[in-house]
């Protein structure tokens, strides 16, 4: 079967990869290998309908062909059939009355040609030709981002959601949960505010005080960055504790993980935070970007500890690469990973990590109100038709403070450009948090078996779970 996954990037329609599965029984599989195929197949079949009803831009990603963020034009060396590919593939996309709106298009239009200066001989002729057909295309352009203003685009958000998700819901019902917990953990935030002190103002201005507060910045010196690093490891050093309760028995490779400071380097060139995934022979580690660390009050994280070492991404990424899932899997179930992580830092606060720390609890929250936004953002753009302004507006009320390494008209930006994905991550977390909700009120056990079974062979579509 899994050569079988392997050969399906020679086919070219989806309905001629489903054909190619077509004879693997599930249960003659390993659970693994199972859920490779059960999940590839669902996602192909969404692939499907995309296709036949909306043969436009980036198959499963974008409506758009390329954008600021993608195409060609922005590799080191454009290739020519590349280029006239992508420029053919624009003018079909049009056609069908899908044009990157506006500002997009202008961004885009100005890094082609900046692109076609740099190139030389045909490569350079091929960018000059496809900036050429942006201009032509710009007063066709759209002012406002959103698929619900191009022909069919509320079916093709739809579809997306599916995809990214794993599961069907209508993407108003998803609309609806995202704004009944934002107002949720708007009120939530509120409360802890005010037991701090903070009494006057919006949730989102007092956010933003909280956020300049001096007794909790580091010095922008490499003795704060040290002490940031130091406090995010002691932080770390109070879940192994808590894990047994939760998860029971884990693979050892989970808990040998660290926050490890950047090269100065890379602090230097502003790289963002990644991280290190542990094996049996090696530690994982995680690297936070420290080059604004004026922006990083300590109180924003034990949050982040809980989300990107344990037990978020540190315990999920270990036990998934141990399952060697097929990467069309992962291509499959792209909102699981980010969806785990954020129920974990859920999964800590109800264990009582920030008992008795309404700072820390505060920066959880502020985490989540980002979270939320984001899918917020996403459903409201593509089906609620809302303005890049009303957007901004509502993200900056609801957050106060952007996400440290996501700044808000960025953040925006990707979301117009690559619809569901921020939607589907937020619906991941919170079934997981409504199932996990339940399994904690039959008992210790049953929280630990939904976790095992969740976690056992790697991501799984949200409708393997629910």
């Amino acid at each position: 079967m899994r050569a079988a996954l392997d050969g399906l990037a020679r086919l070219d329609t989806p309905e001629a990869k489903l054909a190619q599965l077509k004879g693997f029984a599930p249960a003659s599989l390993s659970p693994s290998a199972r859920i490779d195929l059960e999940t590839v197949r669902a996602g192909l079949a969404v692939d499907a309908q995309l296709l036949r009803r909306f043969p436009i831009g980036r198959l499963g990603r974008s409506p758009y062909t390329i954008a600021p963020n993608a195409g060609a034009w922005r590799d080191a060396a454009p290739v020519v059939g590349k280029v006239e590919a992508e420029s053919e593939k624009i003018r079909a996309d049009a056609a069908h009355g899908v044009i990157l709106p506006a500002p997009l298009l202008e961004r885009t239009q100005a890094g082609v040609a900046a692109a076609a200066e740099k190139a030389n001989g045909p490569a350079g002729q091929a960018l000059r030709q496809q900036a050429a057909l942006l201009a032509e295309l710009a007063p066709k352009a759209l002012a406002e981002p959103g698929t619900g203003r191009f022909p069919g685009g509320a079916d093709y958000f739809a579809l997306l959601l599916e995809r990214h998700y794993g599961a069907r819901i209508a993407p108003a019902e998803a609309h609806r949960i995202l704004l009944d917990k934002a107002q949720e953990l708007t009120a939530r935030t509120d409360t802890v505010l005010k037991r701090l002190g903070y009494t006057k103002g919006s949730v989102s201005a007092r956010i933003s005080a909280a956020f300049k507060d001096p007794r909790f910045l580091y010095s922008d010196d490499d003795a704060g960055r040290d002490r940031l690093v130091a406090d995010m490891n002691a932080t770390l050093a109070r879940v192994p504790a808590r894990l047994p309760a939760l998860f029971g028995p884990l693979p050892p490779e989970c808990l040998n993980v660290a926050t490890v400071r950047m090269t100065r380097a890379e602090e230097a060139e502003g790289k963002q935070g990644y991280r290190t995934v542990p094996t049996p022979t090696s530690p994982g580690a995680y690297y936070p970007d420290l080059k604004r660390i004026r922006d990083r009050p300590s109180w924003t994280l034990p949050a982040v500890v809980h989300h990107e070492l344990l037990p978020g991404h540190m315990i999920q990424m270990p036990i998934e690469a141990a399952a060697d899932p097929h990467p069309l899997r992962l291509e499959y179930a792209p909102a699981f990973a980010e969806g785990w992580a954020i129920y974990t830092e859920q999964l800590m606060a109800t264990d009582g990590a920030f008992a008795g720390d309404d700072h820390a609890l505060l920066g959880h929250l502020h985490w989540l109100l980002f979270r939320i936004g984001r899918g917020l953002v996403d459903t409201g753009v593509h089906i609620g038709q809302e303005t890049l302004a009303q957007t901004s507006s509502k993200l900056a009320k609801l957050q106060g403070e952007a996400a440290y390494f996501a700044p808000m008209a960025q953040d925006i930006e990707r979301i117009c450009i690559d619809p569901a994905m921020r939607a589907a991550e937020a619906l991941t977390w919170l079934g997981l948090a409504r199932i996990g909700a339940t399994e904690r009120r039959k008992g210790t056990e049953s929280l630990r078996k939904f976790h095992r079974r969740l976690l056992a062979n790697g991501r799984k579509r949200f409708a393997m779970i629910a």
